[in-house]
């Protein structure tokens, strides 16, 4: 067998194997994150954008897929905006938990909503 048909052989089987290789799984599960981001900054009602990512966490949790990076923050920032302070803490705490790299954003945010809350 010549080296050319000896090349063309191995070529066709590296390509056959590789062609049934199975496409990486997504890190992270986004559901309609994006699309939330975009309602809020075209200013659409914040009750149905929260409603629409409490929804959407709970099908990513039920899937065992993680939420992507700022997923908690964006959910923070809209019950910051509703006074509902508790649940504002508890996602920003969440996000950095999830992503450590975001804890001094996040412990920025919570210092300055404790701020807004004694004056």
């Amino acid at each position: 067998m010549s080296k050319a048909v000896k090349l063309s052989l191995m070529l066709a089987g590296f390509m056959i194997v590789a062609g049934c290789q199975t496409a990486p799984k997504p890190l992270y599960q986004w559901e309609s994150y994006q699309p939330q981001v975009y309602e809020y900054f075209k200013g659409e009602p914040k009750e149905q954008q929260v409603e629409a990512l409490e929804r959407d966490l709970q099908k990513i949790n039920a899937s065992g897929r993680s939420a992507p990076p700022g997923y908690h923050a964006h959910l923070g920032m809209l019950y910051l905006s509703m006074g509902k302070d508790d649940q504002m803490v508890q996602q920003f705490r969440t996000e950095k938990a999830l992503f450590p790299e975001s804890g001094p954003y996040m412990d920025f945010l919570l210092k300055n909503a404790k701020a807004g809350d004694t004056k």
